[in-house]
Parts: C-alpha cells; structure tokens; sequence
C-alpha cells in the first residue's frame, strides 16, 4: 500500500509552525499506515467471475473490478458457453472465480494463464456457509475489512428475515416444506421443516409418490433448474426460489426476495 510522504518546509512563525503540528500528526504517517488496516485504494484486486453468484461472493468480499462471463439474462448459467472475448477477459485478471459444478470450468482454467489466480468458490446460499466463503475470499484479496462488514450485514439481515417469516407461519407453526437441493438454504432462513429433498435429476414416479406422502404445504423449486410443477396433484404450493444476484451482484436482495416469495406464499 502506497505511503502518503509529508514533506516539512521552513516556517518562519513559531506560531504557524504550533498551527501546523496537529494537521501533521493528522495525517497519519508511518503508525496509521501499518495498523494492519486492510482494503488499500491502490490494492483493489481485477476479478473475472463465471456468473453473477460469484460476482456477488467477490463484490461481498470487497472487490469492485468485477467482471461476469455469463450475462444475466441466461436462464441457466451451466448451458453457456464462453465466447473468446470472454476467455480474453479471464487473461488480464488477477483472480478468475469458478464453481467446479459448471462445464466450463477447464476452459475457464486453459484462459487464466500464469497470472490469474484460480478460486474455486462453494456456491452455497446457506447464510453460514456464505458467510465462511467471503471471510474467505476477503483474505485472498486484501479486503478482510470489508468482508468483516458484509457479513455483519448479512446476519443483521438473515436475522431479520428469519423473524418476519416466522410471524408468518401458518397457525403459528413451522410449515412442511420439500426442497429442491440447491434451495434448502431458503427453508433454512424460512424455519420451515424440511420433510423431503429432491433434484438435480428430474423427479421419478417413486420419489415424487414419496414426496407426496410427506404432505408438504409447500415445495421449493429451482428457479434457474425448474422442471415444472414438482409435485402435481399433491396440494403443495410450488414457491420459486433464485439463486442467482442481478446485475447488481447484491447477495443481500436474494434473500430479500426468497423471503418475500416466502411470505406470500404463506399468506
């Protein structure tokens, strides 16, 4: 991190120069450049992520050179495949995040060359899990400060959600839900009682005769991997859940908008 050097003139007054010497002392000098403060304006890292998700992981992180391969507007991120001004992109950064789930993955690794520093990231909504992923992320980048930040925001938030949606349960108890098993962590935030997983694969006739069986009040789809209605027949709402952040790469609004989908569901 760069050193901001004081340089003293002559001052012909005693009375300018004691006018002087707190304005010195506020400028923090060697002491307040190495208090161990992270997050340097000079430091910012360049980082090229595969989808808004790790976007969102990094810019929680701290970083603010993001730049997403797969636009927003693909329904379901895996399908894409990156173009070679994409993978140029990927040259030039100095952190390239990736999930290993995604089938570009190796290509994505043949781009980044010697320079860029490969992140496989844990794409888990879990607030727990999330949080943990950009403390992490925060340490490679330099940004711990901030990442510090965001998770206070995070629990602040989670905390928050979970309490209005438990106001919301029906006749005051914790619902029956069935998830699709990248949506567990909205039931999680929702303290509904998970009775039953299903996916990535499409539902066979006997798991969705076991599903049914559990009586769920509600089924958490996908929204990025839907398959239709999960459980027809079986008196479940189907409530959609996105993964996925905007363009904005805020990781907050998706839980927001979980919980508001949640909620309404709920009635």
């Amino acid at each position: 991190m760069a050193r901001t050097r004081v340089r003293h003139t002559r001052i012909a007054s005693l009375v300018a120069l004691s006018a002087a010497l707190p304005l010195l002392t506020g400028c923090g000098g060697e002491d307040a450049a190495s208090s161990g403060t992270t997050d340097g304006e000079n430091d910012k890292p360049v980082v090229v992520v595969t989808t808004t998700w790790e976007g969102a992981f990094a810019k929680a992180a701290g970083a603010e050179d993001v730049t997403v391969i797969v636009p927003q507007s693909v329904h379901h991120a895996p399908d894409y495949d990156p173009r070679p001004s994409d993978l140029a992109a990927v040259a030039k950064a100095d952190f390239v995040l990736y999930a290993p789930f995604e089938p570009y993955a190796a290509k994505i690794k043949e781009a980044a060359g010697s320079k860029a520093k490969l992140v496989e990231v844990n794409l888990d909504n879990d607030p727990a899990k999330a949080g943990a992923e950009v403390t992490r992320l925060g340490g490679l980048f330099g940004t711990k400060d901030t990442a510090a930040r965001w998770k206070t925001r995070l629990d602040r938030e989670v905390t928050k959600l979970h309490g209005e949606l438990k106001a919301a349960w029906p006749n005051g108890k914790s619902p029956a839900v069935v998830s699709q098993v990248f949506t567990g962590w909205a039931a999680g935030l929702a303290g509904a009682t998970t009775v039953g997983t299903y996916g990535p694969e499409p539902v066979t006739p006997a798991r969705l005769a076991s599903l049914s069986a559990k009586k769920p009040a509600y089924v958490l789809d996908n929204a990025h991997m839907s398959t239709g209605t999960v459980l027809p027949d079986s008196g479940a709402e189907q409530v959609e859940i996105v993964n996925y952040p905007g363009e904005d790469l805020d990781l907050l609004a998706v839980y927001r908008k979980a919980a508001a989908e949640l909620k309404k569901a709920m009635g």
